[in-house]
Formats: C-alpha cells, structure tokens, sequence
C-alpha cells in the first residue's frame, strides 16, 4: 500500500520525497481582461510546491484547476506544453531551420483574445476578481520556460507576488507562485501586437505611399540594442533607444503601443496607420538566446549572430572599403521590409552622390551610377544572407530616400533577377537617377512608385548628360534656361550623354504639386505630369556655378543637399500624410482628386507655359545663324517640351475626371474591411489626424471672377503670379 506522499507524488517523478506537512491546498483560475476562462480550458499544467514535488493536471472548462494535500507554503504554476496544434503559423516557425520559436500552447490562446482597453493598456478591476482570494495580472512570460521571443514585460497594476517567490527559493524560479489555502485568479495579458498597416497589392495606394515614407525615415535611426557591441556577451539583449528599428519592433509595437517619432529631431506627430494582429504575425525580431541557439555563442566572436547584426546593416564605419550604407529589415509571415537609409553623412555620403561613373550592371542590363552601385551591392549581400534565413514566399516590400531611394532601386532589380522569383513592390522618395535608359527598360516589369516633391531638387540628379568621375564631368550639351512666369524655369535644351545610354528615371512618378490660390489659401495634387517643366521644376531652377563652362559639381551638391525640400521629416512625411488624407476625402465624399478650381488653375499656368516656349522657338529660328538649321537640338528641345506639356495637360484633365476607389486609397486592405475600420478609429482617435490642414484638404469652390481675371490680358514673358510656381 502507496504511503501519503507516494500518492501526491506526480507520476513525473521517479522518486517519492519527505514532506514535512501536507494537507494543504491551492486553486486557481486563469482567465482573460473580461473575465472569462474558457480560452484556457483544457490547458496542462504543472505546479512545484516548496519541496520541489511536482504535480500536474489539465484547467477545466472554466479555466480552473486545484492542487490538494500538497506541502506547506507556496506553490509554483507552469504551463509550458509546446503547441502541438495544426496551424501552420506556429508549426513554421516553430520548426524552421533559423531560430525556431518555443511556442506554447499557453501562447497560441492568448494571442487569440483581446484587450478590453483600446491602447492596450492593463485593466484596473476584472470581473473575476470577486470570486476570488487573491488577484494577480501576469504575462505569458510569467508562466512559460522560454521567454527570449516575447515581448518586453508592461507593468501592471496587480502584480505577482514577489514574497511568496522568495519563500519558494530555488523552485521559485519557474513560473508565477501562489499562496497556499487560497483561490487565486490569474489575468492572462493578451498577446497582441502592432503592426503598420501595409498593402500587398502591386497597385499604387496612397496607404503605402505614406507607411513607406515612414519607414524610410526610421531607417536613418541606429538599431537600439543595447548592449550595443560585437560580440553580445550579456544573457538577454534589450532595445531601449528611441527612436530606433530595434524599439520600434522589438519593443514597443510588440507590447502594443502606438509610437510615432522616426527621427530624433522631429517635434510633429505622425501616427502609421496600425493592425492590432496576433503577437506571431507582427514584424518580428528574432530572439536573443545564448543557451537556446548555437549562433548567439559569444565564443563566436565576429560571426556572432544577434538581433542587430541580422535585422540591420551598418556599413558606415569610416574605412577604405566603407560604402557608408545603412538599412534594416524585418519580416512575418505575408511581408519582408527593407528600409534603405539615405544621404546622411555630409560630405561622404554626397560624394557617392556625385560618383555618378557609370559602370555595368552585371545583375542585369544597361550601366549603373557606380558610388550607388557599390552601395546597393552590400546592401544586398545583407538582404540575401536574411532571405535565406527567412523567406518562405512573402512580398517584399522596399523603400528609400534620396540615396536611399537609388541604392534601393538598384538592389530590388538585384532581389528581382533572383531565381527565387521575389514579389517585389518599391516606393521611393526624393531619389536621384540611379542608372541609364538601358537599365530602366531592363527592369520595366519591377514594382516601383516615385515620389517627388515640386521643389526638391534632388531627383534632378546625375542630370542626363553626367556621366563622371567625382572630380570629372563630360557634358553632351549644353544647358539653356527660359525665365518663365514667377521665376518657373523650364529646362529648354535636351541634354545626352556622350559616352552611352543617358541616366534616366525608373518607375511611376508621383509628383506633390502645392497650389497656392492666394496668400491665405493653397492645396495640392498628387499627379503624374509628362513634362520637364513641372517634374524637373526644382532642378533647372537651381543656379549652377560655372566653371569653364561646366556646373561646379560640389558647391551643386553642397546646395541640393541643404534643401528643405528634400527632407523627409520636413516635407516627405508631411506631403504624404496629406496626401492620404486628402485621398480619404475624395474616397469618402466621392470626390475627384483634381477639383474643377484646380484643374482651371494649372492649365491656365500650363498653356501660359506653352505660349511662352512658342514665342522662345519663335525667335530662335527668326536668328540668322538659326535659320538654316531646321534640325537643330535646341529647336527639337522646345518642341518636345511643347509636346510634354499637352501630355500633362492631358493627364491631369483624366485624373479630374477620374473618382476614388477604396482601393485606391487602402489597397489590398479595402478587402478587409473590419481590420481597416479599427485601424481607421485608432489612426482618427489621435488630435493630429483631425486637424484642418489645407494641403490635406480639396479647395472650396469660389466665384471664378476672384481669378479669371488674374488669368489673362498678360503678355508673354510677364511675371504671372497664379501659375504653378506660385506653389510655395
């Protein structure tokens, strides 16, 4: 016959063990913020008491279980049963090859409710906090062995206690302990996450356009692991540094709070738009775990793998071979990010910008601009060893800004010619040229929206006939500048490159065109002009020092690199911004993108234009050394531009014509209407969202004799203070 303690001993146990008093018992329930324990039900456990005897047991329908006649003192409660279900979400990354994660089945059913607060915030009360004796919020965290792939604790208002763990002593350190002779209900926190909210769709929305604009900006941030250094000696890793990739998505949004800075200076809040998701679908940061994963072993030296050194590349570290690059990348299950970070470092960074030799792009066809070619050739070293590792078919989602933006169009086409066959999708902001015309038809079938503000003069860059060592410029031409309404400066002359194909853009062009109607009223439109005039807008009105009769390239970059316009705190992220909301309008109110006050306004502005470079042809040919030369260039020039500007005029009379769609707006997510709508409320419950800003806003209707007037009886060449550069 059993004695006593071979009868409470647990079959777990291979020996029986002296207890010095029995008789004592523990309940306890475990349930979500609303109170209810069925979504634990049925879940294993096992509780250690103060003499390390182990006891085990399922949680009934409500989420309970009860220990009897167990020793004196505490008791500590474990629910660390793998998940063994058949969702492939966690099977993947359960048994991947690169760090598997030790999910539970703890885990999986907490991730399947949901907060009572909104913010994610702990509740104060729970309604099973009355049937109980003692009430405890804990984490999962709490209660598995395991802990390195969950999201950083959040403080909550009842915590567990610290005394009856001390009492436990070395079997304490496992699990959340309870007072004996007590019911004690345990809160469970949700495990939910944030995520931005992110079209997979190849069609352009204005949904990406603004997400990506954000993401671009956090990729000049450091990474914010700390301890910051290589190899990682400590047990655990941290990312407290904000802003920072590394707080971002391994910190903050994985305990499901809303942040917004992307760069350390920026005082304006701009809120992503988030998905409140499943804590294994957001964009992860694989774990830390030395006694876990063989390639987190400080013994490794430089080879060493830890979250810094696989979700991000630092190749600013001043050296010969430096090509002072900066990204990141993360990824869940339906995308991959990468964020490519721009110029930066003033001078080395603009000097690759100057760098525009061309040289061949082995990957594919045409030649590249050589400094941003090197550059985007370590950044995709860096993705490819991530890909290896990570990619099980997702979309990839890239972007970049200015240098950025070139270094991230060389390497998608990189990523693209892959036999992986990657799904690609690439939004740009304020990029250069990045390579010839031969590259651009090459790489026609990949995914990529330009983003342009009117005045920034950098997407002007290497001009067409550059094709140079920094110190050397070979000009195919010459640059000829028509002074036109309000300083509006058209670029008459077409340029070429004298050794090969021309430097060119790739992708659809968004251009962020304000419109300012009187000095209290403006808008704006995001379009696709066909012509120099209005595209390369900043670009020929930037005046160029001469040297011999060459542009001073260095005092040129000096100058562009200065632009307020170029920035993407100070102008991408707000023109985007407001461009989605004043899609949102149009979407919502069944508006066209281009008003008919709009559409008035600049083809007036435009066909000034025309007239302008008609009278400019006019005299060209009526000069005697001019007259004989039918086939001149700087005639053809004009007359191309003329062409151009009809185009432009074309287009944006289809865009008024043309009504907004949800898709348009949202993308893929206006397929799934409830998680866009809770998105929605979250993204307009914040002050900044809602403000009356008029660039986000279609101009009012207004009486046209305010400015039909304004329109006409000027003569050709005359300052025209209503035309397109009256745009701020």
């Amino acid at each position: 016959m059993k004695s006593i303690e071979e009868e409470l001993t647990s079959p777990l146990n291979d020996r029986v063990l002296a207890c010095p008093a029995l008789g004592k018992w523990t309940s306890f329930q475990l349930v979500d913020e609303i109170g209810s324990g069925e979504p634990y039900a049925g879940l294993a456990y096992e509780v250690i008491d103060t003499q390390g005897i182990s006891y085990t047991g399922k949680l009934d329908a409500a989420g309970k279980g009860k220990i009897v006649n167990h020793c004196a003192g505490p008791i500590a409660l474990i629910l660390a049963d793998d998940y063994r279900g058949s969702d492939s979400t966690y099977s993947t990354i359960q048994t991947r090859l690169h760090y598997p994660l030790k999910i539970t089945e703890l885990q999986v059913r907490a991730e399947q409710t949901r907060y009572v607060n909104a913010d994610g915030s702990r509740t104060s009360s729970n309604p099973a906090q009355a049937r109980a004796d003692a009430f405890y919020q804990v984490e999962v965290r709490h209660l598995v062995e395991h802990v390195s792939h969950l999201p950083p604790e959040v403080e909550g208002n009842h915590p567990p206690s610290v005394g009856a763990a001390r009492l436990m002593r070395e079997h304490g350190k496992r699990g959340v302990c309870l007072l004996s002779d007590q019911s004690s209900v345990l809160e469970v926190r949700p495990l939910r996450a944030l995520r931005p909210l992110l079209s997979s769709s190849p069609e352009f929305c204005a949904l990406n356009l603004y997400q990506m604009a954000l993401m671009a900006t956090l990729s000049y941030c450091p990474f914010g692991q700390d301890p910051d250094e290589q190899p990682v000696t400590t047990p655990a890793v941290s990312f407290p540094d904000q802003p920072s990739m590394g707080n971002w998505f391994g910190d903050e949004l994985a305990k499901h709070k809303e942040i917004w800075r992307v760069d350390a200076n920026q005082s304006d809040a701009y809120f992503p738009l988030y998905e409140q998701v499943a804590y294994s679908q957001r964009l992860e940061i694989v774990p830390f775990d030395p006694a876990l994963y063989a390639e987190n072993d400080p013994a490794l030296g430089e080879d060493q793998e830890n979250p810094a050194s696989i979700h991000f590349l630092d190749d600013t570290i001043l050296s010969e071979d430096s090509t002072d690059t900066q990204a990141f990348i993360t990824h869940n299950d339906e995308v991959i990010l990468i964020a490519i970070r721009g110029t930066s470092d003033f001078p080395d960074d603009a000097l690759r910008d100057a760098d525009a030799y061309q040289v061949p792009f082995t990957e594919g066809v045409g030649q590249a601009h050589r400094g941003f070619y090197e550059a985007a050739q370590v950044a995709y070293d860096f993705c490819v060893k991530y890909l290896d590792k990570f990619f099980a078919g997702q979309k990839l989602l890239i972007c970049g800004h200015s240098l950025g933006g070139a270094n991230a169009l060389l390497l998608a086409e990189m990523l693209r010619r892959r036999p992986e066959n990657y799904d690609i999708q690439l939004y740009t902001y304020g990029a250069p040229r990045a390579a010839d015309t031969d590259f651009v038809a090459g790489a026609a079938d990949l995914v990529h929206y330009r983003m342009v503000n009117h005045n920034d003069p950098v997407p002007s860059v290497p001009a067409p006939w550059m094709d140079t060592k920094t110190s050397v410029i070979v000009v195919g031409g010459i640059i000829t500048f028509i002074n036109v309404p309000a300083g509006l400066t058209v670029l008459a002359l077409g340029v070429s490159n004298l050794s090969g194909a021309a430097y060119d853009h790739h992708g659809q062009l968004r251009h962020f065109m304000p419109v300012q109607f009187s000095a209290n009223e403006k808008s704006s439109i995001l379009w696709t002009p066909g012509c120099d005039t209005i595209a390369q807008h900043a670009a020929c009105s930037v005046a160029l020092q001469q040297k011999n009769g060459l542009p001073d390239r260095p005092g040129f970059a000096r100058q562009l690199f200065s632009a307020a316009d170029h920035s993407m705190v100070g102008s991408y992220i707000p023109n985007c911004w407001a461009s989605l909301r004043r899609w949102q309008e149009a979407q919502t109110f069944g508006r066209s993108l281009v008003t008919d006050r709009e559409l008035e306004w600049v083809d007036n502005a435009l066909v000034n234009i025309t007239l302008q470079l008609r009278e400019a042809r006019k005299e060209m040919i009526m000069r005697p050394d001019m007259s004989m030369q039918p086939n001149d260039p700087r005639q053809q020039a004009l007359s191309h531009e003329i062409d151009l500007i009809k185009v432009s005029r074309e287009r944006l009379t289809t865009l008024h014509a043309k009504r907004v769609s949800p898709a348009d707006v949202y993308g893929a997510m206006s397929t799934q209407p409830e998680p866009l709508a809770n998105s929605l409320a979250r993204w307009n419950s914040h002050a900044e969202n809602l403000v009356a800003e008029q660039l986000a806003m279609a101009p009012a209707p207004a009486d046209s004799r305010e400015y039909v007037s304004l329109l006409s009886d000027r003569r050709i060449g005359d300052p025209y203070i209503l035309d397109i550069d009256s745009i701020i």
